[in-house]
């Protein structure tokens, strides 16, 4: 079954940044940190999952995401698009169930891999302010946290789709 493949995207620059969000160059300074990550994570877990207690990883020759660079565009362009999981797989020439453990198992290195680089999401208005070098107050008018006023009520018409 044929898929896609990093090597597919990366000579079309603008079809690449659709797809991922990223440039090239964004991308190849992402590899390293990211690959690192993943690596440490593999030689402490399976792909299912469960502990490794025999064998170390290694990439076999019909692995769907052979390189570091299949891994983390696989990734990417699950997180841009936020397909269905049995899309993703099939994009990438695996099932639901194999894509499902693909994701789980490179969603911690990118955030790994991202906290290496200092770009990890902030997880709390505390976290952002001293990011930013600012204050909690200023970092909260830089999220723009207001208060939300009431959505008006809106008389819908009896329909089988909204009772």
């Amino acid at each position: 079954m044929a898929h896609l493949q990093f090597t597919d995207v990366q000579a079309r620059p603008t079809e690449f940044l659709e797809l991922t969000s990223l440039t090239l160059d964004e991308f190849q300074q992402l590899v390293p940190p990211f690959e690192a990550a993943f690596q440490a994570h593999m030689a402490a877990w399976r792909l299912d999952g469960k502990p490794r207690t025999a064998r170390r990883f290694s990439v076999y020759q019909n692995c769907p995401l052979p390189t570091p660079e299949d891994r983390l565009f696989f990734l990417l362009t699950y997180l841009k698009t936020y397909s269905l999981q049995v899309v993703q797989g099939r994009l990438f020439g695996m099932g639901q169930s194999k894509a499902n453990q693909w994701i789980h198992v490179l969603l911690p290195a990118l955030l790994a891999a991202l906290r290496t680089l200092g770009d990890a999401p902030a997880r709390s208005l505390t976290a952002l302010a001293q990011r930013l070098g600012v204050s909690a107050v200023d970092a909260a008018s830089v999220v723009g946290l207001v208060e939300e006023e009431p959505a008006p009520a809106i008389a819908v018409p009896d329909s089988p789709f909204c009772p």
